[in-house]
């Protein structure tokens, strides 16, 4: 199980990044050349500037949620006949020089590998605590550690990821994703990157998102992830554009 450039596309969801969308394409193409914007609904120039640093472009007329633009960039990189997918967020937050980790570390047969943001305490206070929170309580459930579930910097093996039951339209998918591997017996890595913040703003809204996480949470208990062979994910209401 080898992760190469040539055999991994890039899915970065996104939604009004125009300050920052360019230099991240631009940035993680030298390293993977093939790169998905999917554009939750932007009403900024967040896709004019994605193409224009080369990405390929797919559009959502109206937002619907991370969970669900990922999910559309995860079809269309199967579609396109790559193996892997690394996922990005599209503000800046996330290194691209460091995807070369993420790539290394499916040599170790890891199906699922998850960026750690050190030091912790770079992270805002608020996003720290409710990560931690959030983590020490899918850790419970998956029965394993998941230090920084809420990463969305990750690199995932494209035919396993599609085969299990996904189906988070939002912020929790990144928690959906971590269970769904840990339930179906699949190693999960994590692998330390550098914690970046500035100026850019979390897209979370506090309580719709934190409400909306914890029904799931309640909900995933209760019902355990299981395959779903052939599944395809909802790519309706959206048009990809070529670079």
């Amino acid at each position: 199980m080898f992760a190469e450039p040539a055999t991994c596309g890039v899915v970065i969801p996104c939604h009004n990044e125009a300050s920052s969308i360019a230099s991240v394409v631009c940035g993680i193409r030298s390293f993977i050349p093939w790169v998905l914007v999917v554009d939750d609904g932007s009403t900024d120039a967040t896709g004019i500037l994605a193409t224009r640093a080369g990405a390929r472009l797919l559009s959502r007329s109206r937002r619907g949620g991370k969970g669900q633009a990922l999910r559309q960039g995860w079809t269309a990189a199967r579609d396109a006949g790559f193996e892997w997918v690394l996922m990005l967020d599209g503000d800046g937050q996330h290194a691209p020089e460091e995807a070369p980790r993420l790539l290394a570390a499916a040599s170790l047969r890891r199906p699922l590998i998850i960026g750690n943001r050190l030091p912790a305490t770079a992270m805002p206070w608020l996003r720290r605590s409710v990560n931690s929170w959030m983590s020490r309580r899918l850790s419970r459930v998956a029965d394993r550690p998941l230090p920084d579930s809420q990463c969305g910097y990750r690199l995932a093996h494209l035919p396993t990821l599609l085969d299990l039951d996904i189906g988070a339209r939002h912020f929790e998918i990144e928690s959906e994703m971590c269970l769904a591997f840990a339930r179906a017996g699949l190693a999960v890595e994590f692998v330390p990157i550098t914690a970046r913040y500035g100026t850019e703003r979390s897209k979370i809204r506090p309580i719709l998102d934190s409400w909306r996480w914890c029904r799931w949470y309640l909900s995933t208990r209760r019902s355990p992830a299981t395959r779903v062979p052939g599944r395809t994910p909802v790519t309706a209401g959206s048009s990809v554009q070529p670079a």
